[in-house]
């Protein structure tokens, strides 16, 4: 499954500059799927959606740091366990039972990303 930052979040920041896949972004802040990735361009994903990877997406919270479900692997194929979870001082990265996912799409998520 993918990680979610609860609304115990204190906007410490400390969970960002850990993600490999940079999944994680400020509240009210836009993300695309390009950034800290290799993709580019018109992208064609697994399940046939298309996107283009530079076009800044809305932002998924207001508030808090959110984490983007599609760019998020747990940190499979850099990390043991979830770097979010680790630093994070206030235990607000938790498991996400919105996003619940295997170990076999984790990694093909970042193969994906990052091929």
């Amino acid at each position: 499954m993918a990680i979610t930052i609860t609304d115990d979040c204190i906007n410490c920041g400390a969970c960002e500059p850990e993600c490999p896949n940079s999944a994680i972004y400020e509240g009210a802040i836009d993300w695309r799927w390009q950034d800290k990735t290799k993709l580019s361009g018109k992208v064609v994903f697994p399940d046939g959606t298309e996107a283009d990877a530079g076009a800044y997406q809305q932002a998924y919270a207001d508030d808090v740091y959110y984490i983007v479900p599609g760019k998020c692997t747990e940190c499979k194929g850099f990390h043991e366990e979830p770097q979010c979870k680790t630093v994070c001082p206030v235990d607000c990265c938790v498991d996400d039972p919105e996003h619940r996912e295997t170990d076999e799409i984790l990694f093909g998520r970042q193969e994906f990303l990052h091929r």
